[in-house]
Formats: structure tokens, sequence, C-alpha cells
């Protein structure tokens, strides 16, 4: 998540967030939070509907937090409504989890149904196969027998 819509969701500004975080920077290694590059910064501009979106000109580039940096983040900022916010997000991140994994699980079924009845369909595909590799349709079995049309 961005700086300015966690700043937004704690109900502080993006510089009192951006505060908070560089005087305790020993609780936010690089895997927790980071900044981004000019290009991800400008991808993520172009992919913006508005500019002014962007809150005006910046000093520094938004930072971004991973889920174990918006965590660390309740301890940073201690109001109320920031532990709060921080139970919402942990909730979130919890059910994004649960969703994905559920995604995982039923896309290795699949697999395994595949693989198990693999070989009873290919003894049907087989057949079908012949049948469409039949030379004349007049020959088939399956076929009705055609009419002549126009006059004799």
């Amino acid at each position: 998540m961005l700086d300015r819509d966690l700043a937004e969701l704690y109900g502080v500004t993006v510089s009192a967030l951006n505060q908070a975080v560089k005087r305790n920077g020993e609780r936010f290694p690089e895997d927790f939070m980071f900044e981004l590059s000019e290009e991800e910064l400008d991808n993520l501009k172009s992919q913006s509907v508005t500019s002014s979106s962007w809150g005006g000109a910046r000093r520094a580039n938004p930072k971004a937090f991973t889920e174990q940096g918006v965590a660390m983040l309740s301890s940073v900022l201690r109001s109320p409504r920031a532990v709060q916010v921080n139970i919402a997000i942990m909730r979130a991140f919890v059910n994004l989890r649960q969703m994905l994994a559920s995604h995982t699980e039923l896309a290795k079924k699949l697999k395994q149904l595949e693989s198990k009845y693999d070989g009873q369909f290919a003894q049907v595909f087989r057949e079908l196969d012949h049948l469409m590799d039949l030379p004349d349709e007049a020959n088939s079995p399956y076929s009705p027998k055609k009419k002549r049309i126009g006059y004799r």
C-alpha cells in the first residue's frame, strides 16, 4: 500500500506518516517498506485517471508498504484510529491469502482429475478422430440418407 493511501486511512497527513516512519527507521527494513523508483512512479501515474490525485509536487517518491510494514505502522502511529485501521487491513490481507489458497487448491484438484481421467477420455477422442477420418460421409452409419434434388 502507498503512503498516501495509508495516511488517508489513518487520518494523518502523508508528511506526518513519513516523519513517523523516518523517526523509527530501524523498524522499517526494505522488505517492510521501500520508495518507488522514477519508472515505477511514472507507470503508476500513467494508470491514474487524473494527475491531481497525486497531490501536486512531492519532494520524494511515494513509499510502498508491505503487509509487515503496515503491521509495523500500528506501533509507530499509536492513535485509536490507527489500531482499528490496522486491524481492518490485516483482516483484508488474511482474506486475500485465503482466497488465493482456495484458488490454488481448486487448480490442484482440477489437475488431479485431469490426470486421473485422461486415459478414459483418450479412447473417446480416438474414436471421434476415427469417425472424423471416414472418407465419405454417405458411408457413415450416422449420416442420414440423402435425397436427390432436381428432375430425373
